[in-house]
């Protein structure tokens, strides 16, 4: 039902910004609370950050705090994550997916998932 498409993944250099987006192909975007998650070959997937479905709360793992900012413009179907101040321990393939139940920090609670974008930092 809901299909999403990210963009925005790429090499940068350490101390960089970077913007990720996720643009959701059918119309049911705003009813979902949405995440980002990061994943490491041989690694569990990651919780990065959560937003609400309305974006009245946000969401952010302790590595990412005061770094990444999650937003979204559901009038353009669209969630965005800002990371600034990337370090090399960010490199990973980020995933945005949408919220289906339970707490926003485990990934079972997501039912529909981005394809992936890579993103490597620089050292």
């Amino acid at each position: 039902q809901v299909q999403l498409v990210e963009s925005g993944g790429g090499l940068v250099q350490a101390g960089g910004p970077l913007r990720l987006s996720c643009v959701a192909s059918r119309r049911t975007f705003s009813n979902y609370a949405m995440g980002w998650f990061r994943q490491t070959p041989g690694k569990e997937r990651e919780f990065v950050a959560a937003i609400h479905w309305s974006g009245s709360s946000t969401y952010y793992a302790d590595s990412v705090k005061g770094r990444f900012t999650i937003s979204r413009d559901n009038a353009k179907n669209t969630v965005y994550l800002q990371m600034n101040s990337l370090k090399p321990e960010d490199t990973a393939v980020y995933y945005c997916a949408a919220h289906w139940s339970g707490n926003y920090y485990t990934s079972s609670n997501y039912d529909k998932w981005g394809q992936g974008t890579q993103v490597t930092v620089s050292s």
